[in-house]
């Protein structure tokens, strides 16, 4: 019999193995490990829970892991580390194989969001924090990478340290271009693996910025591996950006030089600085030399920008993927969120700040969201099923921010905006945290279904709608001078808008299949509105003075009461229009009418669905046997009707409504009013409502077809 193994052991173990992976050569045993901190005459230890060492660095590993997700207080713990970190890191450089490594003290947590205190005091304290994505981040790198995964750790470690001893010389070409200098070389990969750095966009690193490559693809680097095992090379070459860090790039000219020339040689000094290159594209050209025997035996072509700013390195990112693997809708919105927020555009800000706080709501761990929204690189599931454009786009559609025109001037202003992003998003993200951990806390088994088991709360359609409403509650109640959401506390504006809100918990509570399906299976545009008026209704029935623009005609146009009269006028129409189309082709083409009178296309459908028609009556024992003519639709009328000069000495006269005889635009504008009937006759499905609008528009065509037709 097993027993599990206790979470925060398993954490450890997990921290443990990570680092063993990585490549680290020296590490604690076991949890016993003790080492002092203290003077030499005083017995004062610490217990280390992961200690990590190699060639270079040594790391002490701190770990704190929760069973559930909360809020972290480690003001105790922090102060505790300052005051012995510094003799921790004495004790072992008195050791001769670590005297002149670099140190590092990792807070490793689990189950903990940071609060912004202890994010300073770790600053402050020269401590680097990881959460349990950080470690799933490099555990998955490792796995691709294997040692050279280190290089990356210890680029975030050690961002801006030397790297021991290294050849930074290499012969170089400088260039102008964009208005940048550029150096063009070649370089052995397992040099450039030292000094590179990609930083991926997800979980694991959402506070660096911005961040913009696709995730490393381990079957991809299997193969470019094999490629560069079997002497395959790449012509091409990777683009890169050197950050100087604030210094100057030496660059020592050879002699002599081709006078006048736009371009010169010379030797390049690559800073010897950990995460001092950023891979813009051919990462895994990079990564594919990872562990192969030509490392440091080939060489790559190189083209190297000098302290490119973090929003060109994106730019640039984007223009050369263009044309080739298309980049994800879901990462370009995690890269227009860094991307637009500086913008000189205030529409673009605005949109920034919206993208944000969709990640945010993903991202925080005290969001009733956190995990459940697909960020930058990460993998869809049933239960992560919300994308970054559903929440954007819902809260484009709000009036929760400030709408801007072309010269930056005001046109509305928002709800909650005030001002500046960073303000605004101080105001809207909690009160939407608040809003959805109301519906969280009153309907659990709901909530945590997502798109799984016929889930309806936590789905796309769900919550674009619900983002929708809070934004029509907030209106109705600024309106009547109920609240001031730019000033007022959080809780005490959700105890304004949560009586509006209860009314769908009891929906949601006592809801049937029909109306699951009636949620889950609305898409687009059209079906995300419906749903959202569907909310609104419900709201509307409980609390009667809710009552948002439109809302009065859409009940109306959704209630059916048209439905049994539309259906009817549809027959007739339809029985008119196929039987005089008919008639007039026969009188003018005779036998020969179906094909003649008809477009090839048409005739080759109508011909393709008779054909089918038939044979599945004649295999379901149905004695029924269809025509071509059976097989042609309204839809294909219209197309009759302009085909060849069958609309001027056919139909015009009698298939011109009186009140578009005048109509720019010929047979083609004329015959819109058919297109527009088929249209709705297509929608005529048991679930369907025509609306008022629609009802209409079928009567005045059969009144019009029957006044001609006996005329």
């Amino acid at each position: 019999m097993k027993r599990p193994k206790p979470l925060d052991r398993q954490f450890e173990d997990d921290v443990w193995c990570l680092f063993s992976n990585l490549g680290f050569s020296y590490m604690n045993k076991d949890r016993r490990l003790e080492i002092p901190y203290g003077t030499e005459d005083l017995n004062t230890t610490k217990q280390i829970d992961v200690f990590a060492a190699d060639e270079e660095t040594v790391l002490f590993i701190e770990c704190k892991c929760a069973f559930s997700g909360k809020k972290g207080d480690f003001k105790t713990d922090l102060e505790a580390i300052k005051g012995i970190k510094e003799g921790l890191f004495k004790t072992v450089r008195r050791e001769k194989e670590f005297k002149k490594k670099k140190v590092k003290y990792i807070f490793a947590t689990k189950n903990y969001e940071i609060t912004e205190p202890d994010r300073n005091r770790m600053r402050d304290l020269g401590i680097y924090h990881f959460d349990e994505y950080g470690i799933k981040y490099f555990a998955e790198l490792a796995k691709h990478l294997g040692a050279c995964a280190r290089y990356q750790l210890l680029g975030t470690l050690f961002a801006g340290q030397k790297i021991g001893t290294m050849e930074n010389r290499i012969p170089a070409i400088e260039g102008q271009m964009g208005g940048h200098t550029y150096y063009s070389f070649s370089i052995e990969p397992e040099k450039l693996l030292k000094l590179a750095y990609v930083l991926h966009r997800n979980e694991a690193n959402s506070d660096m910025m911005p961040t913009y490559q696709r995730i490393i693809k381990k079957q991809r680097l299997k193969e470019i591996r094999k490629f560069i095992d079997n002497k395959g090379f790449f012509p091409n070459s990777l683009i890169i950006s050197i950050d100087t860090n604030g210094k100057k790039l030496r660059f020592d000219l050879a002699t002599p030089q081709i006078e006048n020339a736009i371009s010169r040689i010379g030797i390049l000094y690559l800073p010897q600085l950990y995460r001092s290159v950023y891979i813009i594209d051919g990462q895994h050209r990079l990564y594919g030399y990872a562990d192969s025997a030509y490392a440091g035996k080939d060489t790559i072509p190189v083209v190297a920008f000098v302290n490119l700013d973090k929003d060109k390195q994106v730019e640039l990112f984007m223009e050369i993927n263009e044309n080739q693997k298309a980049v994800s809708k879901n990462l370009q919105n995690t890269l227009n969120a860094d991307l637009l927020w500086t913008s000189e555009d205030k529409n673009k800000q605005r949109k920034a700040l919206r993208l944000n706080i969709a990640q945010r709501l993903g991202e925080l761990q005290s969001s009733p969201f956190f995990n459940r929204v697909i960020i930058g690189e990460n993998e869809t599931s049933a239960y992560c099923c919300l994308t970054i454009d559903t929440i954007e786009n819902a809260l484009k559609s709000t009036h929760f921010l400030t709408r801007f025109g072309k010269d930056n001037h005001e046109i509305e202003a928002g709800t909650f905006d005030r001002g500046s992003n960073d303000v605004t998003r101080g105001v809207l993200l909690p009160f939407l945290m608040e809003a959805f951990q109301y519906f969280k806390n009153e309907l659990p088994e709901e909530w945590e279904l997502g798109d799984a088991n016929s889930g309806v709360l936590t789905i796309n359609n769900t919550i674009h709608a619900l983002l929708r409403i809070l934004n029509d509650i907030i209106d109705f109640l600024i309106e009547r001078d109920k609240i001031n959401p730019k000033i007022m506390d959080t809780r005490v504006l959700l105890e304004k808008v949560e009586p509006y809100l209860a009314p769908l918990v009891s929906y949601f509570g006592s809801i049937n299949e029909t109306e699951r399906e009636g949620i889950r299976k609305n898409y687009g545009s059209g079906g995300k509105a419906r749903v959202w008026r569907t909310f609104q209704s419900v709201i509307n029935e409980a609390q009667p003075e809710f009552e948002p623009d439109g809302l009065r005609a859409w009940i109306r146009d959704n209630s059916k009461q048209f439905n049994a009269e539309s259906y009817t006028l549809i027959q007739d129409i339809e029985l008119i229009i196929k039987s005089d189309f008919a008639d007039k082709l026969q009188k003018k083409y005779g036998e020969k009418w179906l094909t003649r009178g008809i477009p090839p296309r048409v005739y080759k459908q109508a011909n393709a669905l008779m054909g089918k028609q038939n044979y599945e009556n004649s295999i379901n024992g149905i004695n029924k046997v269809v025509d071509i003519w059976d097989c042609v639709t309204i839809a294909n009328c219209r197309d009759i009707a302009i085909f060849s000069s069958n609309w001027t000495e056919l139909f015009e006269n009698s298939y011109t409504r009186p009140e578009e005889i005048s109509i720019r635009g010929g047979k083609t504008a004329k015959t819109a009013w058919i297109a527009k009937f088929a249209t709705i006759a297509n929608n005529s499905n048991a679930s369907y409502s025509f609306s008022e609008e629609e009802y209409l528009f079928l009567k005045a065509i059969h009144s019009w077809l029957n006044h001609r037709t006996l005329s």
